[in-house]
This record gives structure tokens, sequence and C-alpha cells, in this order.
């Protein structure tokens, strides 16, 4: 990142016992069926969160909720403490969605891709020098500059992923927010992004991640969050076992619903 921009940005942290996230008493539904029951939820800056439940517990509708496409029904939502309806900085966050498609069949390269990623931090949509260099260093980061102009159509599941993590990475976020980036994902690509994250976090990047299991990320998780029926049922260090014994009803089918794909209408791409 320029100096400039360090600068810049270093102003806008929030103390250290500032929460990056804070949800009090957040409710939330999908339709007419209450998804979120009045959980609370706080990352501080520098942590490394990770939000766990069985399949229908809420995680992916909690970080939704974070990033603004669910709306709250009740409750209080604070981004870098201030209130969600007034935030605006989202080149703050970078956020990593369900994955479906890296380009949603439209055709493009992966730099292209991940360029989208930068549009935040931008002025009329044109890429400056220091933009470039940003997206190439998010390339290189998942390791995947050897493939930048490769069309997306012709990658693996796992580089799928590799490219919408690197299109979040491009924002040069503070906050890193992930819904499952490990489903469907095979271990040399898990372990790849694991190195990617310990990166992320060795530099000082808060992280919320949704998870099904901790695999590969278990030695850089701080705190975990159990979500089950929408409640928060633990709050603390990470379960020593996670996964279909630790959590009733748990599976490993990932469905990825089409609103998932959808780009936020708060301005943050999905």
């Amino acid at each position: 990142m320029p100096t400039e921009a360090r600068a810049t940005q270093s102003t806008a942290h929030p103390p250290l016992d500032q929460p990056v996230i804070s949800l009090r008493g957040a409710t939330a539904s999908l339709g007419s069926r209450p998804v979120l029951r009045g959980i609370d939820l706080t990352v501080r800056r520098g942590e490394v969160v990770a939000l766990l439940g069985a399949n229908g517990s809420g995680k992916s509708t909690a970080v939704r909720s974070v990033v603004g496409q669910v709306p709250l029904s009740s409750g209080e939502l604070t981004l870098f403490g201030t209130d969600l309806k007034r935030f605006r900085d989202w080149s703050r966050i970078g956020y990593v969605p369900q994955r479906t498609t890296a380009a949603s069949g439209v055709p493009a390269t992966v730099r292209e891709v991940v360029s989208s990623g930068r549009l935040a931090r931008t002025r009329f949509g044109l890429l400056r020098k220091a933009d470039k260099a940003a997206v190439a260093a998010a390339l290189a980061a998942v390791g995947m500059d050897a493939h930048a102009d490769a069309p997306v159509s012709a990658l693996s599941g796992g580089q799928h992923q590799r490219v919408l993590i690197a299109r979040a990475l491009a924002v040069e976020p503070e906050l890193l927010i992930m819904d499952e980036p490990m489903a469907g994902v095979d271990l040399a690509n898990q372990e790849v992004l694991a190195d990617t994250l310990r990166g992320q976090v060795a530099a000082g990047v808060t992280v919320l991640l949704v998870l099904h299991e901790l695999g590969p990320l278990e030695p850089l998780i701080d705190r975990a969050v159990v979500l089950r029926d929408g409640c928060v049922v633990h709050d603390g260090p990470p379960p020593e076992a996670v996964g279909q014994h630790a959590l009733p009803g748990h599976d490993h089918v990932h469905p990825h619903a089409a609103h998932d794909a959808e780009p936020l209408r708060t301005g943050l791409l999905s």
C-alpha cells in the first residue's frame, strides 16, 4: 500500500478496544421465516473470529446482515463505530460471498475479475498505478498471478475461490469477511487459502469467517461464535471438534441460493 494511503488509513483506524463489528440484539427474517433471533456479535480490531453452526443456523444471514444484504428487523449494527445506516466507507471492507462463479457467467479474465474489487478505491472506474499494483499483489497473495490473463471459465473450483478472495484483497481491506471460503475446495487449495489468510492476519487485518469446519484455519482462530436456530450458544475459544458430531444436524451440503450472487446495494461488491 502506498505511504499516503497508509497514512490516511491509519487516522481512520478505530481504537484497539473499539469493535470493528458490533451486533446487538439483531433479528432478521428471510421472507416470513425468522433466521436471527436476537444475536450479539462483537469483532474487535485484529481479531480472527469464526462463525460456526449447522446448516440453517443463521451464519450466512448474520454476515450478509453485516454487509448490508439482509436488513435487520430489529437490533443495532455498527461498523468501525458507525451505525450501518450512516456507514459509507465500504472500501475498508473486503467481502467474499459463498462461491458461485467468479464472473457470474460474464466472459472475463482473472485479472479483470480481481480488478473489479478495486473499483471502490478508484475515481471514475479508472485504475491508476497504485490500483494495478494492488491487483497484482492480490493475485500473488492467492497464487493466481500466473493465471492473470486466463479466462475464469477455465478455472477449477478451488481456483475460482482464490479469485474471489483476491478480488476482496484488492481493496486492501481493514476488515475481511468470508462466507464459507473452504466449501467445496480441495485440501491443496485449502492450504493456499490458509497461507493467504495467515498473511492478512500478520498484517493486522480483522477477519470474520463463516465455517463449517476449522480445518487448516484452526491455528488462526482467536474466537468461535456458534449459532443454533438463530441464537448464539457459544462465544469463546474454538470447540475442540467442529463438524457432524459437535454440531447436531450439520451436514456437508452447501447450497448457494441465487441471492448469494447478487451485488450489494450498499456499494460493496459481492
